[in-house]
This record gives C-alpha cells, structure tokens and sequence, in this order.
C-alpha cells in the first residue's frame, strides 16, 4: 500500500476526490477512520461569493487586501503600550507596589498577547509587526497560499480583541 501523502488543512472536496485516486481507496478509507487529529475546515479555500462578502466585512472594518499576495493587512493604534486590565490579574495593590502605573500598562502588549494565544489556539502564524503603541497585522494561511476561513475567523477575533482594550 502506498503511503499518504503529508495531510494538507487547504484541501477541497475535489482535491479529496483526486488523493482517493491516487493513494487507492483502502488508503483513504484508513485515513478517514483513523482517530488522528480532526480534519480543519476553517483553512478551507472561500467561495467566490464567500471571498467578495468576506472582503466587504473586514474592508468596513478597516482591513485591506495586498495588491501583491492573496492576504489582508490592518494597523492597529493604541493609547500606548500598556493595558490596564493586566492589574486585576496580578492584584492592583501588589502591582502598585512595585511602582507600577497600572492605569497604563500593557494596551498594544496585551492585545498581541490575546491574539497569539488565540493565534496557537487555531495553529495558525500570522505577520505582525509592532513599534510602541502600533501593530501591524497581515493575515495569510502560509500552508495554503492564500486568504482562506481561517485568516478571517482570526481576524474577527482580533477585532474583538482590540475592541476590547
């Protein structure tokens, strides 16, 4: 028996279709039966129709598409580089103790934070840049080439992030 080819998160319905040809159908029915790790659907490839509402939500919200790759870019300002919430999980009192100003701490550090949580979350690697109070975010699956539903539940969450802050 032929061995599976590296499992691909961008795969479509067709391409499925095409690695069943190929790997033989004893191979593909072990892969869908195998308690392996489940297959993702929010790396999938958007539908044109998908892709153009998609493109209109994050351009309402701010984002915008590159001219020379298939991704979607936003820069984020901040007050500063400090957030106040991270006082009430370190206790404000211990904080000011220590001569913190917890009514500035961590606004850009902290939003970074969220999202590569959420980001290692969804395994997912997004672009980022950050200088002081401002973070620039490109969103691509690097695995898939291109914009696909994972890049944009990402960046929905980090509208709620930085909404958040």
């Amino acid at each position: 028996m032929m061995p599976l080819p590296a499992k691909s998160f961008c795969s479509t319905a067709q391409e499925g279709a095409q690695r069943s040809q190929t790997v033989g159908e004893a191979a593909t029915t072990e892969a869908r039966t195998s308690k392996s790790e489940p297959e993702s659907t929010d790396a999938h490839w958007l539908t044109a129709e998908e892709r153009n509402q998609v493109i209109l939500d994050l351009k309402a919200a701010g984002w915008s598409e590159l001219s020379e790759r298939d991704a979607i870019y936003k820069e984020f300002s901040f007050k500063n580089f400090n957030q106040k919430t991270l006082g009430h999980h370190f206790g404000l009192h211990l904080m000011q103790a220590f001569g913190f100003n917890v009514p500035h701490l961590m606004q850009a550090f902290g939003f970074m934070s969220r999202v590569a949580l959420q980001a290692e979350k969804m395994n997912h690697h997004p672009e980022w840049f950050n200088v002081y109070n401002k973070v620039q975010i490109t969103l691509t699956s690097h695995d898939c080439g291109g914009l696909t539903k994972r890049d944009v539940k990402l960046a929905k969450f980090i509208e709620k992030a930085a909404a958040s802050v």
